[in-house]
C-alpha cells in the first residue's frame, strides 16, 4: 500500500478535509438551506432541488442578488471551537488530543466530506399562472475523500510510521479522494401538468451548461501492506488511480484567485422533477387576495416532490504527468516516501512515481457530477404551521467510478413557521453516517440565513461537522396587508 499518498491525496484521515480546507478554501459547503428550499416561500431556491417547483408559484418574478451554502464534515476527526477562529498556519502545528481528537476505536470506514454552492444573480418569471421559466446560475465546489476502514486510518494517522504497527498486515479495499469545482448555468422549464382543483400534479426539466474550473480524484484499490519495521515494508497489491487537470495543478493562493467564468472544459446536465399537490379544503388559507399574482398558488394541504437532480459531468485533459500507479514494491522505506518539510502535493505525487510502476491511463477523464434523488414531502398543518421532510439519496457514491463527486445521503425533517414575509426553519438531520444534527433558519423578507448544525453545535465541546447559508432575493413584498381570516398575513 502507498503509505503517505494515502493519507495525503485520499484524505483518508480526513484531517486534511476537517482541520486545513475549511481555513485554506473557507468554502466547503451545501445547499441544503435548513428546510428553506423545500418552502413554498423557497421561489428560486426550490428549484435546484426540484425543477418543477418553479410552476404554479404565486410569484410572477423572483430575482436572487446572491446566496451561498456550505458544508464541511468528516466521521474521524473532531476538533475545538479555538481552532475555528485561530487555524494553525500549517499541518505540522497540529497537535492530536489539543488541537485534534481521532475517533480511534470505531468499528467502521472513515468518510470526509465538503461543499459549497454559490447562487449568483439569477430569475424565475411566470409566463402565467401554470408556466414558468428560470435562469440560474451557480458556482459549485465539492470534496469526497475516505471510504477507508479504521484501522487503515489509525495506521497513517498516528506518528507514521509507528513501530506499534510492525508485523502487521493491512489490507485496504478502497480509499479515495475527489475534488471538482466548476460553474453551471441552469435553464429551467416548468408547467403544471394536471389540476382538477383538488390535485396537481406539476413537472419540470433543467438543462443545464457546465462549465469545468478544477478537477482532480486518486483512488486505490484492493492494497494489501505489511510492515516489517518503520524502515522496512512490502506491499503485495494495490493500484492507485489518479488524474487532475490544470486548474488544480495551477491552484494559486489565495483560493478565490482561482476562479474561472469560462475555461474551456464544458459538459451538459440535467435535472428532472415532478411535484404533487393535493389541495382539499384549502381555498383562502394562504391569505394572498385577488390582487395578488395566481392567488392559488402553493395553496397545498400536502405536497410530495421526487426529482433527480445532477445527471451529467465535464470531460477534462488530464496534466501530462498524470499516470496511475502499480503499488506492489518489496523492503519500501516508508520514511522515503513521506511528504518532505516545505514540499507541493504535486511535486510529492511526481517524486511517487520513482518508487512505483506506471500504468498508462487515458489522456483525459470525466468528472461525473454528484447525482442524487431527492424525495420531499410537506404538510400544511395550519397555513402558519409546517412539516416537511427531506431525503437526499446519491446514486452514484460506488467504487466502480472514480472521478466524481458524490452527495452524502441524509434525511432532514423541518418543522417551520412560515407566513408571507417570515419564517423560522428548525431542520433535524440525519445522514448515512448515522450523524445527528440540529439547526435554525431565519427568513425576514428578502434576506434569509441559517444553519443545519448551529444548535447540536452549541451543545458539542469539539465539533466535526460545520454549515451555514445566506440568501438575498428581490420579490414582490407588501407588508402590512392583512386578508381577514387568514393568519398567514400577520407578518
Amino acid at each position: 500500500m502507498l503509505f503517505r499518498v494515502i493519507r495525503v491525496l485520499s484524505l483518508a484521515t480526513v484531517i486534511a478535509i476537517s482541520l486545513i480546507e475549511p481555513y485554506k478554501a473557507k468554502a466547503q459547503m451545501n445547499m441544503n438551506m435548513g428546510g428553506y428550499a423545500n418552502s413554498h416561500y423557497a421561489g428560486i431556491y426550490g428549484v435546484p432541488s426540484n425543477p418543477g417547483m418553479a410552476a404554479g408559484t404565486h410569484y410572477k418574478w423572483d430575482v436572487n442578488v446572491a446566496g451561498v451554502s456550505a458544508a464541511l464534515g468528516n466521521t474521524y476527526a473532531r476538533f475545538p471551537k479555538s481552532l475555528i477562529f485561530h487555524p494553525p498556519d500549517s499541518l505540522e502545528r497540529l497537535k492530536r488530543n489539543r488541537d485534534y481528537f481521532l475517533d480511534t476505536m470505531s468499528t467502521g470506514k472513515q468518510f470526509g466530506w465538503g461543499n459549497m454552492d454559490v447562487m449568483m444573480p439569477s430569475i424565475l418569471y411566470s409566463i402565467d399562472e401554470s408556466r414558468s421559466i428560470a435562469f440560474v446560475w451557480r458556482v459549485r465546489a465539492q470534496a469526497n475523500g475516505g471510504n477507508m476502514s479504521t484501522d487503515v486510518a489509525n495506521f497513517f494517522a498516528n506518528n507514521f510510521p509507528n513501530a506499534a504497527y510492525n508485523n502487521q498486515r493491512f489490507d485496504m479495499q478502497l480509499a479515495n479522494a475527489s475534488f471538482h469545482m466548476w460553474n453551471e448555468y441552469d435553464f429551467t422549464y416548468a408547467q403544471v401538468i394536471k389540476d382538477d382543483g383538488m390535485h396537481l400534479l406539476k413537472g419540470g426539466v433543467t438543462l443545464k451548461v457546465l462549465n469545468g474550473i478544477a478537477a482532480g480524484y486518486a483512488q486505490v484499490e484492493d492494497a494489501s501492506f505489511y510492515m516489517n519495521s518503520t524502515t522496512n515494508a512490502n506491499i503485495t497489491s494495490g493500484t492507485l488511480k489518479m488524474g487532475y487537470n490544470d486548474g488544480i495543478n495551477n491552484w494559486k493562493k489565495p483560493n478565490t484567485s482561482n476562479y474561472r467564468p469560462f475555461t474551456g472544459n464544458w459538459g451538459v446536465g440535467m435535472d428532472l422533477g415532478v411535484v404533487y399537490e393535493w389541495r382539499a379544503e384549502m381555498d383562502g388559507l394562504q391569505g394572498y387576495g385577488e390582487n395578488d399574482w395566481n392567488p392559488e398558488g402553493d395553496d397545498y394541504k400536502m405536497r410530495l416532490g421526487v426529482s433527480i437532480t445532477d445527471i451529467g459531468g465535464i470531460s477534462y485533459k488530464k496534466v501530462a504527468s498524470n499516470t496511475d500507479l502499480n503499488l506492489v514494491a518489496s523492503n519500501i522505506n516508508p520514511n522515503e516516501i513521506k511528504m518532505r518539510r516545505g514540499e507541493g502535493w504535486q511535486a510529492y505525487y511526481r517524486r511517487l512515481q520513482n518508487y512505483f510502476t506506471p500504468i498508462a491511463s487515458d489522456e483525459k477523464f470525466r468528472m461525473n457530477l454528484p447525482t442524487a434523488l431527492n424525495v420531499a414531502f410537506d404538510y400544511n398543518i395550519d397555513a402558519r404551521f409546517f412539516i416537511n421532510g427531506n431525503a437526499v439519496m446519491s446514486l452514484n457514491s460506488g467504487r466502480y467510478d472514480a472521478s466524481k463527486t458524490y452527495m452524502v445521503s441524509h434525511f432532514t425533517l423541518t418543522p417551520r413557521y412560515d407566513a408571507r414575509n417570515f419564517g423560522v426553519y428548525i431542520p433535524i438531520d440525519v445522514n448515512n453516517h448515522s450523524q445527528f444534527d440540529m439547526g435554525a433558519g431565519f427568513r425576514l423578507g428578502p434576506l434569509t440565513i441559517g444553519s443545519n448544525t448551529v444548535l447540536s453545535n452549541l451543545f458539542q465541546k469539539n465539533k466535526n461537522r460545520l454549515d451555514g447559508f445566506v440568501a438575498i432575493r428581490l420579490i414582490p413584498m407588501n407588508f402590512g396587508k392583512t386578508v381577514l381570516g387568514c393568519p398567514a398575513t400577520q407578518f
